[in-house]
């Protein structure tokens, strides 16, 4: 047996060993993790076209007993050591936790709470699907029709198979398709190239916990591969930076992952108390590395700007990599250090339009870029914005970053635009209204909550139960 896991494609769950073939590299020494098969879109476009035979085979298993076997999945995913690919090759959680780590900059400790992010999902797959399905008898589902609430109800499935198109940045993101498998829908993934250990970890657990293998492509591919799955698969998600995802954002077939500029807001009636909450903001600013979509990316408030974002880079500034065994790390290594140059890069060409300062500058002590223990990381940024006009204060990067903007709280909803996550902190009845109402903020958090705060039953970015299912009208004679 080779030293060095191969991991295969997954063609309905069958392993697929290619001509075409990988390395993924340990970031820092450059040691072959695994050599990962490559399809192109020949073999998508092929495979796709036999569709149904992973719906068929998710078909014979009910809503309630796949649910259990989330349940399984979810305890198999986080404690159990499980295949690594098709040379004989297992994994135990430490072990994954440290090859997440070589190859994506992830600390343990980030991994480890990711992992447990997805266990929470799975294990509770009955909240999450009562929440998507606003409480929904499954045996509907089962049956194609029935009567509840006094009515009669009957769904049908939207698609064959759900396409995913898969990011390197976060492994939670992989949560975000886990209700597809309850809801009898087969998943065809495209792992991305630095992490394609998450879901294939996902797929072995899943199959040892008794779902069908036929339920599961896996496929490492180009860009023309993921293309034919965003376009051959009836639903798809993908996800990415604005430049790869603008482009299927008026396509109702195409959940769409991208930034999510979330933002904090104080209202007038709390902004006098703005130091009470000066933890709660640099939390939803730097958890999980800055990584993540619902990070806050900008704090917004009526007054008080100049001293909110120096109390944030106090808090900030000072953070320094660590190694990635330290539990106290808080920052994460970039695989790509083109990556780092780029938002290094990014915010200094942004701090020379006039406007905006770097308040983390001082208290930082050293670069913002720096290399530790054979890593790059970029350390945390607070910039003080005089407007939402300045070109920093509605980015978002892949690390603590955020704006600090002073608005009128009349202003705030004008100005904010499209936010994933929004903490607002606030009592004013009125002004709550408001915010209730406006229409382009997907999770609203009222009170000193975090961004990162979600609620597994309530989605945040798209409910998968009413991507994947349709409701029709029906009546029935017989």
């Amino acid at each position: 047996m080779s030293s060095i896991p191969h991991i295969p494609a997954l063609r309905r769950g069958r392993a697929y060993e290619s001509l075409d073939t990988v390395e993924v590299k340990d970031f820092r020494t450059g040691e072959v993790k695994a050599i990962v098969s490559q399809v192109n879109a020949g073999i998508v476009r092929k495979d796709l076209a036999r569709g149904a035979e992973g719906q068929a085979a998710l078909k014979k298993f009910s809503v309630a007993q796949l649910i259990e076997i989330c349940a399984k999945t979810g305890e198999g995913f986080l404690n159990g050591t499980l295949p690594l690919g098709d040379k004989g090759h297992t994994q135990s959680p430490q072990q994954y936790i440290e090859t997440l780590n070589s190859t994506s900059g992830l600390p343990y400790v980030m991994v480890r709470r990711n992992m447990e992010k997805i266990h929470l999902a799975l294990t509770n797959m009955k909240t999450v699907l009562n929440g998507l399905s606003r409480g929904l008898d499954f045996s509907i589902l089962d049956n194609g029709s029935g009567e509840q609430f006094g009515t009669r109800l009957s769904y049908f499935p939207t698609t064959p198979a759900l396409g995913l198109v898969m990011p390197s940045n976060s492994p939670a993101v992989n949560s975000l398709w886990l209700p597809a498998i309850a809801l009898k829908t087969p998943v065809i993934i495209k792992p991305g190239k630095e992490e394609p250990w998450t879901p294939y970890r996902l797929i072995q657990a899943f199959i040892a916990a008794g779902a069908p293998a036929e339920a599961f492509g896996f496929y490492p591919t180009d860009h023309e591969g993921a293309a034919e799955i965003l376009k051959t698969c009836g639903r798809a998600l993908i996800f990415g930076d604005k430049s790869t995802t603008q482009q299927y954002a008026n396509n109702p077939a195409i959940q769409v992952h991208g930034p999510g500029w979330s933002k904090f807001l104080i209202g007038e009636d709390c902004i006098e108390h703005w130091r009470d909450y000066v933890d709660v903001m640099a939390a939803s600013i730097s958890d999980n590395g800055g990584r993540s979509c619902i990070n806050a990316s900008a704090v917004v408030v009526p007054k008080y700007a100049a001293e909110i974002a120096d109390a944030l880079a106090q808090k900030l500034g000072p953070i320094q990599p660590a190694r990635a065994d330290d539990p106290n790390a808080r920052l994460s290594g970039f695989a790509n250090p083109k990556m780092a140059d780029f938002i290094d890069g990014a915010i200094e060409e942004g701090l020379k339009t006039p406007g905006a300062t770097d308040v983390t500058a001082q208290y930082r002590n050293g670069s913002r870029k720096v290399t530790f223990d054979g890593g790059v990381f970029v350390r945390p940024t607070i910039v003080r914005c005089d407007s939402f006009a300045h070109p920093l204060a509605n980015r978002e990067f892949l690390c603590p970053f955020a704006s600090v903007v002073q608005v009128p709280q009349a202003d705030m909803l004008k100005q904010i635009g499209y936010t994933l996550a929004a903490s607002v902190i606030t009592k004013d009845a009125a002004f709550i209204e408001q915010v209730m109402a406006y229409p382009h903020i997907e999770r609203l958090n009222i009170g000193p909550v975090s961004t990162m705060k979600i609620s597994w039953d309530q989605p945040h970015e798209g409910n998968m139960f009413e991507f994947l299912w349709q409701r029709r009208s029906i009546e029935r004679a017989w």
